[in-house]
This record gives structure tokens, C-alpha cells and sequence, in this order.
């Protein structure tokens, strides 16, 4: 069965008053704008020679795909940055507009089809499917990439191209390299798996006087282990309790299941998933018992930011690495977020929990992927680095952020961005990069878009040699 999402939103960061075609629909302000994003601060405040934001970004949500098309070629010509936006769910405030197709979409269709992605049915599918998507099946079926049959994309020339228009690696980038780096995607095409009417599911909790610290450990043994059909998340997180005299917090481990067969608690599969999440990391194997207990028990920086253990092996070990962008595969026990949440207002309040998750994040550093340490590009984290779209030396910041999140794959994305945007138009705060513009790159991508006529020539050549030397 195959399911076609439609992405139909996206964003100009500059007054679109040059659009005079009468069937766009523009805002005068984007529905439900939440404060200025971090991004956005960052990208404007961080540079003497970068010229401050404008006031009031115009939110453009197209009817039709010619409107994508003018509004690509008219932003390049008056030279307007463009924005690509999708859901509401980007950690860094990036994106904000909710799509008609988010997750949920699916499950309205069907009751016996499903797909892997997603554990929020909110989620706006242009920004998960674009970026790798993981979800509750993944175990089973692997992320949304590696279900994406076809795609249309409007490139930076203003064409509308599908997969055998735009070729095999444009496809490969825009599914798990993101898409905003690319073009403006207009929709998806996947194919839906199988799934049970009824999935059991299970909670369990334990605090470190029921003995957590034991239980976790031997979790963290079998996760990556156990049948692809079970899905057993880890939440770690501090509670108040009355197990000691001064009621002290402690730790408690949450133990949460999906289980793709017959059960005591069933649920629809739409309506089994949940949770709100941050950072992300990936955890390659488990420490000793005895380490991980001091982990859960001695470090007082661990006080209210939470860790989410979601767990790979099964699919996610069987599929290469290059397949996609998405190369956290077999190698890795599990993805951690670390979540911080609060009802404070005020800057105060976001600095203080914003440091604790930090100094959380750097107390993990020798208990997860190094050299380097590996990130998940659909929970973007600028603390990781930020382009600054100068030629070269955004090259060299990308390259930072870029190998986090795509390792030796991140190669391969620059070229092909430099291929089909060289001018770098599509572009954010952690976007692909081109390449620098030198003549060693030059030659570079000039071998890489013309090798079949090379090839042709110096077989030719080798030919012509051969039938004058007989």
C-alpha cells in the first residue's frame, strides 16, 4: 500500500511584497509564532557583518506548485534568503507552522497499515521524513527513509522534479539529509508496512530503592538484542519521594513497551505511542554495573532534565549506513535525549535549565559515540556549531555540525549540494554547505558532473590510440 504526503508551507525570511500573484495567500503574521528562536538570535547576534533580521518575516502557504516555483525564482532575483518550514516540532525554534500532513494522517487511512515514524502523530512529515524519522517500528522496519519511494522537489532553478527528473542522489540526500538544504519538497511518496490492529503495551517504573540502577544495566545487556516485533523505550528521570526521612528526589526508571503482537493492554497502533524529548545522542555500548550505578546515583547535575533511552538493533542493525544520510545503524545500542522541561518564565529560567542539560551532556561524554560525537539531525542542537554562509569558512563550520549528525556520509551530501545549489540559496542555520570555492574543488565537481563524458572521451581516445598504433 503506498500513501502520498502533500507539503504544502514554508517560510521567506524577508517582506514578500514583490510576490504579486494574486492566488498567494500571505499572513501578515505566522500563525501561532512562538518567541524568537534561539536560530534566529544566534544567527543575527553572532556576526558584526551579518545585517540584523527583518522585523516582520512573511509567512507564504502556496496553493498550488507554480506559486513554489515563482516564489523560489523571485526571492533568488531580489536576493531574499528562503526558509523552508514544516512542523512544530524543531528544538531550536526553526519551524512552527503545522502542515496538513503530520503522522496522524496515516492512521485515519488504515487500521492494518502503518508506517515507521514518528511518536507524536503532530509531527509535520516534511522535516521527519527529510531528516531519517524514527519511531516506535523502527526496530521492526528500520526509519521512515528507508520507505520513501518518491519524491518531488522544486530546486533552486524553479524546475518541479521527481525522483527520476532530479536522479538518484538528490533522492538519497533529500531523505535523510534534509531537505531545506536542497529545494522545497512537495511531497512524499512511501510505502506503508503491515502492523496488528491491537499492539500490547506495558509501563513499568523503578526508583533506585527498587533497585533501578540493576535493572537498567541489564537493560542496556539485550535492548539491541531482543525480537525486532518488542520496543521497550527508557526514561530516566528525577522524582520527589517518601522512601527517605527528608523526602529527598531520586531517580526513577520508566519502562515503556510496544509490542507488535497479542497482549493484555491493546491499544490501536496510532494511539500506543507518546513522550517529549531534546538532545540527542548515541549510546554505543553499556558501562560496567558498577559505573552506571554511580552514573544514576552520585551525579547531582542530574537533577530535573530526563534521559530517553530509545532503543536500535534488529532493522536498524541490518541496514547500511550509506543506504541514507541516516547513518547511526548497526555499531549503536541505543539513541538518548536528554529533555529539560519548566513552567518558568523569563531568561533566567532558560539559562539555568539550558546550562544543567549542558553540564548533563558533558557529564555522558564517556559514555557515548566519540571522535566524533555522533547527533541526530532531525533534533537539531546549535550548541554543536553554526554555519555563517561565507564561503569557505562556512565549509568549515558546517563540516563541524555536519559530521555529528551524517559521520562519513556528510561527504557526500556537500557534493551533491554544491552540484545542484552551488550558489548555496537554500540555507539555515545548519544547513548543508557548499564546497569552497577553489580550483582544486572546482576540478573536483566538474569531474563529478561531467565523469560519464570523460569516461566517453578517454575511452575514445584509448580507441583511436589502438587503431593507429596496429
Amino acid at each position: 500500500m503506498q500513501f502520498r504526503f502533500q507539503r504544502t508551507s514554508f517560510h521567506v525570511l524577508q517582506a514578500m511584497q514583490i510576490l504579486h500573484t494574486q492566488s498567494l495567500q500571505q499572513s501578515s503574521s505566522p500563525p501561532s509564532t512562538p518567541p524568537t528562536p534561539r536560530s534566529f538570535k544566534l544567527t543575527f547576534e553572532t556576526s558584526d557583518s551579518t545585517p540584523p533580521p527583518p522585523q516582520n518575516p512573511s509567512s507564504l502557504s502556496p496553493l498550488h506548485e507554480s506559486h513554489v516555483q515563482a516564489s523560489v525564482i523571485c526571492a533568488q532575483k531580489h536576493n531574499l534568503q528562503m526558509k523552508i518550514r514544516s512542523g512544530g516540532h524543531d528544538y531550536e525554534g526553526v519551524s512552527y507552522v503545522s502542515l496538513p500532513a503530520s503522522l496522524s494522517s496515516i492512521a485515519e487511512k488504515s487500521k492494518t497499515h502503518g508506517f515507521p515514524a514518528g511518536v507524536c502523530p503532530t509531527v509535520g512529515v516534511g522535516g521527519h521524513f527529510s531528516g531519517g524519522g524514527y519511531g516506535n517500528l523502527m526496530r521492526k522496519y528500520g526509519l521512515s527513509v528507508d520507505h520513501i519511494v518518491d519524491a518531488q522537489i522544486v530546486d533552486v532553478h524553479g524546475r518541479v522534479l521527481d525522483r527520476n527528473f532530479m536522479g538518484e542522489d538528490l533522492f538519497w540526500a533529500i531523505t535523510g539529509g534534509g531537505g531545506a538544504s536542497f529545494g522545497v519538497v512537495l511531497s512524499y511518496k512511501i510505502n506503508l508496512v503491515r502492523v496488528p490492529e491491537t499492539v500490547t503495551v506495558f509501563r513499568v517504573e523503578r526508583t533506585l530503592f527498587q533497585n533501578a540502577t540493576d535493572i537498567v544495566y541489564h537493560y542496556l545487556q539485550v535492548a539491541d538484542k531482543l525480537e525486532e516485533d518488542l520496543f521497550i523505550r527508557l526514561i530516566l528521570e528525577v522524582v520527589e519521594t517518601n522512601q527517605t526521612k527528608d523526602n529527598k528526589k531520586t531517580m526513577r526508571a520508566a519502562f515503556f513497551s510496544h509490542w507488535n503482537t497479542r497482549g493484555c493492554f491493546a491499544f490501536s497502533y496510532s494511539t500506543s505511542t507518546n513522550p517529549p524529548e531534546k538532545k540527542i545522542r548515541l549510546l554505543e555500548e553499556a558501562d560496567s554495573e558498577e559505573g552506571f550505578g554511580v552514573d544514576l546515583e552520585e551525579n547531582d547535575r542530574v537533577r530535573d532534565p530526563l534521559l530517553t533511552f530509545n532503543p536500535y538493533g534488529g532493522k536498524m542493525a541490518e541496514i547500511s549506513s550509506t543506504s541514507s544520510p541516516f547513518p547511526h545503524r548497526a555499531g549503536n545500542l541505543a539513541k538518548i535525549q536528554y529533555a529539560a522541561n519548566w513552567d518558568a518564565s523569563g531568561a533566567e529560567a532558560e539559562k539555568h535549565y539550558i546550562d544543567l542539560m549542558r553540564k548533563l551532556h558533558e557529564y555522558m561524554t564517556p559514555f557515548v559515540s566519540n571522535s566524533p560525537r555522533d547527533a541526530y539531525f532531525n533534533y537539531k542542537d546549535l550548541d554543536l556549531g553554526i554555519n555563517n554562509h561565507n564561503g569557505k569558512a562556512s565549509y568549515e563550520e558546517g563540516k563541524v555540525h555536519g559530521v555529528m549528525y551524517f559521520k562519513a556520509n556528510f561527504k557526500r551530501l556537500v557534493e551533491i549540494k554544491t552540484k545542484v545549489d552551488p550558489h548555496n540559496f537554500f540555507r539555515n542555520e545548519q544547513s548543508i554547505p557548499t564546497l569552497p570555492n577553489n580550483w582544486g574543488n572546482k576540478i573536483v565537481m566538474f569531474i563529478i558532473n561531467y565523469w560519464g563524458l570523460l569516461a566517453a572521451y578517454v575511452i575514445g581516445a584509448l580507441i583511436i590510440h589502438k587503431q593507429l598504433c596496429k
